[in-house]
Parts: C-alpha cells; sequence; structure tokens
C-alpha cells in the first residue's frame, strides 16, 4: 500500500501542479531547479491537487507554496516540522511535504528534526541548503564552512559546519537522501521516492544561492552519485559517505520500514469526529 493517495486522472502534468504566481527568487537560485524536480515528482505520482500539502516556514525557499497549485500552509520561521506534523496526524489521508531552507530546518528549527525522526510520521522534508542566509543578504548559516567570511564575519565563521545528511542518519531517519538542484531529473525521482516511503522523509538538497554565496562550480565539481552497489538498509556505510569530506554524495543513503505515529495511534485510540463549532463553545 503506498504511503499517498493515487489520482484516478491520468492526464496530470507538471503545468497542472504550476500555480499562477511567478517565482520570485533570483535569476540562477537553485531552487529553481527543486521546485522543477518537485513538481515532476507530484505530475509522476499524479497526486491530486485537492489531497495535497505543502507546508513552509520563513525564507527565500519557503516561498514554495505559493508556485505550487496544491493546497499550501506558510508557517512561521522554523516552524514548517511541526505544522506539517500535525496535518498529518489530522488528516493522515492528505501527502504532505514541508519545505525549507538550511537557516530553517537546521538552526531556530534544529530541535523539531530530533521528533520528526522519533515519531517517524509520514512526512516528508525537502531541505534546500544553499549554506547562507539568503533572505537576509548573505550571513553565515549552519552550513556554512568553517572560515567562511561575509559581512557578518569578517574574521571567518568560528564555528564547525553542520552536516545535515549525517545528522539525519544519527536520529536515525527512516528516509534519508541527497540531491542537487543543478540535476532536478534525479532529484525528482529522489522526491518521488521519499513521497512513497512510508515514514518520515528526510531529502538534502544542495541549492546554490548565485547572488550571495555561489558554490555551482564547487559542487559541480564534488557532486557524486553514490556508488550503484551502495545498501540503503547499511545505516553504517551511508555514514561512512555523509562523513566523506572532499565528495558530495547523493542518491539514496538509507531506507527502513517502521511503523508510522500516526498509524499506530489509530490502532490504540479510536478517531473521534471532531466539531469545531463546539470546541469554541466551550471557551466562548
Amino acid at each position: 500500500m503506498l504511503a499517498v493517495v493515487q489520482s484516478t486522472t491520468p492526464t496530470l502534468t507538471l503545468k497542472d501542479y504550476k500555480s499562477e504566481v511567478k517565482p520570485t527568487w533570483c535569476p540562477g537560485c537553485g531552487d529553481f531547479g527543486v521546485l522543477n524536480a518537485t513538481l515532476r515528482s507530484m505530475a509522476a505520482l499524479k497526486l491530486p491537487v485537492d489531497q495535497t500539502v505543502v507546508v513552509s516556514g520563513i525564507g527565500c525557499s519557503s516561498r514554495f507554496p505559493h508556485f505550487i497549485r496544491t493546497f499550501g500552509f506558510h508557517s512561521v520561521h522554523g516552524r514548517a516540522l511541526p505544522v506539517a506534523q500535525g496535518l498529518k496526524m489530522a488528516r493522515p489521508d492528505l501527502t504532505v511535504i514541508a519545505v525549507g531552507g538550511d537557516g530553517d530546518f537546521f538552526s531556530i528549527g534544529v530541535g523539531h528534526l530530533v521528533h520528526a525522526a522519533l515519531r517517524n510520521i509520514d512526512i516528508t522534508a525537502i531541505v534546500m541548503d544553499n549554506e547562507t542566509y539568503g533572505l537576509t543578504k548573505g550571513q553565515t548559516s549552519p552550513t556554512s564552512p568553517h572560515g567562511h567570511k561575509t559581512k557578518s564575519s569578517p574574521y571567518g565563521l568560528l564555528a564547525s559546519q553542520f552536516n545535515p545528511v549525517a545528522t539525519a542518519l544519527s536520529l536515525n531517519v527512516s528516509f534519508v537522501a541527497r540531491g542537487y538542484s543543478a540535476r532536478p531529473k534525479e532529484l525528482a525521482a529522489l522526491i518521488e521516492q521519499a513521497t512513497l516511503h512510508r515514514g518520515f522523509s528526510f531529502v538534502h538538497v544542495l541549492s546554490p544561492c548565485p547572488t550571495f554565496y555561489n558554490t555551482f562550480d564547487a559542487w559541480d565539481a564534488a557532486v557524486t552519485p553514490l556508488p550503484e552497489d551502495h545498501d540503503p538498509s547499511s545505516r553504517l556505510k551511508a555514514l561512512e559517505y555523509a562523513l566523506d569530506s572532499e565528495k558530495q554524495y547523493i542518491g539514496l543513503f538509507y531506507r527502513e520500514e517502521r511503523p508510522t505515529m500516526e498509524r499506530v495511534t489509530r490502532e490504540v485510540v479510536e478517531p473521534r469526529e471532531f466539531r469545531i463549532d463546539e470546541y469554541i463553545q466551550r471557551y466562548a
């Protein structure tokens, strides 16, 4: 049984998922590639637009819901994961996708990543990482490399660099992958697999910011597909690839099937109809 509701309409294409709102990112932004890959995956799965929700936080990448015809929830800074989890718990029939950037997920919202891993609620998280705070004009982010100089860190970043994939693996997230915005076809395939996975799926995407920290050339040279014989059931081997400091491996690092919280909860407690009017009346 798939973790998404398959549409009976066979004619949905990528264009059917585009909203009338045009993306407002800077020319060359890696997020264009991520948006294209996300739309490709939705079209491939034929996700019903009225049964799919994209949740975001704050940042350049968090404008995502405006550009997609599905339902969207533009939440507050760092809170895409708890909103997405709450939505899936209340409406397990929906396909829920949380999107955001490295600041949103790994700085103010990093604590939610821990609980999302432990709960294993069936949502997909797509994190667009440009190693900088693009919306606020180029300050260092948790994923900025040690020594990186910006206007707010003229002597170089003194902190260590956060490793998203290694962290997700150490938290035993049930689906861990990484893609590159300059390879939207491969990224679309990863997002498709993540959406079909039953459980919490974490997709880390290298998505350069050409305006404030252009990493395209560096990542073009470093990005390497995981070996074809990589076993995604081996978390230790996946961690070895994630810790490689010379290469940026892309592909499916790890996948494990295990119970999801929204499913187990309904086996323990019988769902009841929620009447919003009665709830409001209690506190009127």
